[in-house]
C-alpha cells in the first residue's frame, strides 16, 4: 500500500484528493497537512519504516511555497516521492520543482481521469523502481528514469487541452449550457457538449434543465462543489 501525505492550505481540495484516492487501488491517505511548516513536521516525525511514500503538494502555502518544501526534503535526504498539485503555471517553478525531482506537476483544475492517470504512471513506476535489483538492464534504467507509462487516456475525440479549457470555463462562469460555452470558448456546441457531458460522467460537474424560456428547456451544466468538485 502507498502512503500518501496530503499538502493544500484548502480543506475542499485536501477533501477532493482524499476522495479520488480512496477511488484507486493502492494508496492510503496517511497524514493531512494544511502548510508548508506541517508538512515538514510530519515527515520529520515519521522516518524510517514509518515514513510516507508519496506526498502531493500544493506549491502556493501561506507559511511558504512547496518549492521550500521540497528543498528541505531534498537536503535532509528523505526518501519520499513527490507529486506537485497546483494552481501556479509558472515555467520558472516547474523548471524549478522538476531540477529538484518532482514526479508530476498536475496543473489544478483537472478530471478524475487525469488524477487517475498520473497516480496510476506512479504506481506502475514504484513497482518497477522496487522490482528492479542487482544490475539494472537499458530498459529497466530508461522506464525508472522516464517515470512515465503513457500519455492521458480520454475518450476517443477528445484533447486534454480542450478538456481544461472546458473545465476551466465552467467553474469560473457555471452554470452554463453547452451553447454558451461554444460561445465563450470559440469551439462548436457539439464539442463543447461532449466535454462537458465527459465532466459529467467522471463526477465534477452536473447536468440540469434552464427554464423560463418558451419552447424546450436548455440543458445546463454545473461544476459540483464539495467532494466530486471543488
Amino acid at each position: 500500500m502507498i502512503r500518501v501525505l496530503l499538502v493544500d492550505d484548502d480543506p475542499l481540495t485536501l477533501e477532493l484528493h482524499r476522495t479520488y484516492l480512496a477511488r484507486l487501488d493502492g494508496f492510503a491517505v496517511a497524514g493531512e497537512c494544511t502548510g508548508a511548516r506541517a508538512a515538514l513536521t510530519a515527515v520529520r516525525e515519521r522516518p524510517g519504516a514509518g515514513a510516507f511514500d508519496l506526498m502531493l503538494l500544493d506549491v502556493t502555502m501561506p507559511d511558504g511555497s512547496g518549492l521550500e518544501v521540497l528543498r528541505a526534503l531534498r537536503a535532509s535526504g528523505a526518501a519520499l516521492d513527490v507529486i506537485a498539485i497546483t494552481g501556479v503555471r509558472d515555467a520558472e517553478t516547474v523548471r524549478q520543482m522538476a531540477a529538484l525531482g518532482v514526479f508530476h506537476y498536475l496543473v489544478k483544475p483537472f478530471a478524475f481521469a487525469v488524477f487517475r492517470e498520473r497516480l496510476e504512471q506512479y504506481r506502475a513506476y514504484r513497482a518497477q523502481a522496487h522490482g528492479t535489483t542487482g544490475p539494472a538492464t537499458q530498459a529497466e534504467i530508461d522506464a525508472l528514469l522516464s517515470r512515465s507509462t503513457g500519455a492521458i487516456v480520454l475518450p476517443k475525440g477528445l484533447s486534454a487541452t480542450s478538456l481544461e479549457r472546458v473545465t476551466a470555463e465552467l467553474r469560473a462562469r457555471g452554470p452554463l449550457s453547452a451553447r454558451e460555452a461554444a460561445e465563450r470558448l470559440g469551439l462548436s456546441r457539439v464539442a463543447v457538449r461532449r466535454y462537458l457531458e465527459h465532466l459529467v460522467v467522471e463526477g465534477v460537474a452536473v447536468r440540469g434543465a434552464r427554464y423560463g424560456t418558451r419552447g424546450r428547456p436548455e440543458t445546463e451544466y454545473t461544476w459540483r462543489r464539495g467532494p466530486a468538485g471543488r
